[in-house]
């Protein structure tokens, strides 16, 4: 099972195409088999939360707060690492203020 703030690569379906695609993602949370997740890209010039290799990604990149959506477990192919406590509560809230 996977927790809030797991990054896992996992295949994505892009909202402009019906391709599939690996690509990291960070779990927002899993609840009976689906994993709702925020897609990561290394454009630096989205806007989003930065990760840099010390939080663990393999290169600086973006989590896009605006491209979320539901896959299911069979479609991670791994987990990558996990958010540090800080980064989690900053992903949470920037979240929650998009809701608000």
């Amino acid at each position: 099972m996977h927790k809030t703030g797991d990054v896992v690569l996992a295949k994505v379906q892009f909202t402009d195409t019906f391709e599939i695609k690996t690509r990291p993602a960070v779990v927002l949370f899993e609840e009976f088999g689906n994993i709702v997740v925020a897609g990561i890209t290394s454009n630096l010039k989205m806007n989003g939360i930065h990760l840099t290799k010390k939080d663990g990604a393999l290169k600086d990149c973006i989590i896009k707060l605006n491209y979320i959506f539901t896959i299911t477990a069979g479609m991670v192919k791994k987990q990558l690492f996990s958010l540090s406590e800080e980064k989690k509560k900053k992903l949470i809230s920037e979240l929650t203020s998009k809701l608000n």
